[in-house]
């Protein structure tokens, strides 16, 4: 799954590297079965993909796709990773806002603006400041340590926080808070350019107006397995459907997907989505 433009779409490779992408509109029906076995898709770096040499099997329940091998490799030049600290480029630190009691801190490239906000489901954010990367990363990790929040949300409970969330004008002005409490924080690099707050909010991108209530979510495509429902929403890697499925799409990377036969229904592996947790106290933030 793919955010262009500020839109969501399916991303397509085959034989010989050719790739498209189809758009995801909400209200359309998706109706699709996996085929073969699902496979490693590869490397993708500076805007190309280098295929699995070996084509490797994985395992269906896996929310990274590669094989061991590619993962290394896809690791050795990261700037996650901590493995390409001399990227160039400028970086931008921001705050971002998943639901009662989840918010982190994280920086983007600059040049992909709001496409890593997108891609994680943050529903309401506001940009801190710019500048080289390691000054990002020092940024990154004083506004931690000092605000207390978490590197890392599992996307499970930002799923099942989305249908229950304060209204925007609450979601912003908590966003906006927490920007005012990392902004007096001392110690921020010198080289790194403070930005004003200017909260902005994906309820619109991601259509959270029509979600209904996450129920259930496959756990894994089989071979055969078909998926079938209305898109209503689309939300960093998950797509929302009108009957309360929610499908992760990591999980479909590397299978070879086909039109579902007429009269289908979802017969992959489910599981319940269990109700968002009573937020708690987070230290620092509240």
């Amino acid at each position: 799954m793919r955010w262009t433009g500020g839109r969501p779409a399916i991303g397509w490779y085959g034989p010989g590297g050719a790739e498209r992408d189809s758009p995801l509109v909400p209200g359309r029906v998706l109706a699709f079965v996996a085929r073969g076995e699902r496979r490693c898709p590869g490397v993708w770096r500076a805007g190309r993909r280098t295929p699995c040499p070996r084509e490797a099997v994985v395992p269906g329940r896996a929310g990274n796709a590669q094989c061991p091998e590619c993962a290394r490799l896809d690791r050795s030049f990261s700037v996650a990773a901590d493995t390409n600290v001399a990227d160039p480029r400028t970086y931008r630190v921001y705050l971002a806002w998943f639901g009662p009691d989840m918010v982190k801190v994280g920086i983007t490239a600059e040049e992909r603006g709001s496409t890593r906000l997108l891609e994680q489901g943050a529903v309401t954010w506001a940009w801190l400041g710019r500048g080289p990367l390691m000054a990002m990363r020092r940024t990154e990790e004083l506004l931690r340590a000092a605000l207390g929040v978490p590197d890392r949300i599992a996307y499970s409970r930002k799923r099942a926080a989305r249908a229950a969330l304060p209204p925007e004008p609450e979601r912003a002005l908590e966003v906006a808070r927490l920007h005012a409490r990392a902004a007096a924080l001392e110690g921020w690099p010198e080289s790194l350019e403070r930005l004003e707050c200017e909260v902005v909010d994906h309820a619109g991108p991601f259509h959270l107006a029509a979600l209904p209530t996450p129920a259930r979510s496959p756990s894994q495509l089989l071979s055969g397995a078909a998926v079938v429902g209305r898109l209503v929403a689309a939300a960093g890697p998950d797509l929302h459907f009108a009957d309360g499925l929610v499908v992760d799409t990591r999980l479909l990377t590397g299978w070879d997907l086909a039109p579902a036969p007429e009269g289908a229904v979802t017969d992959a592996p489910l599981v319940d989505i269990a109700p968002p947790a009573p937020p708690v106290e987070q230290d620092g933030l509240f």
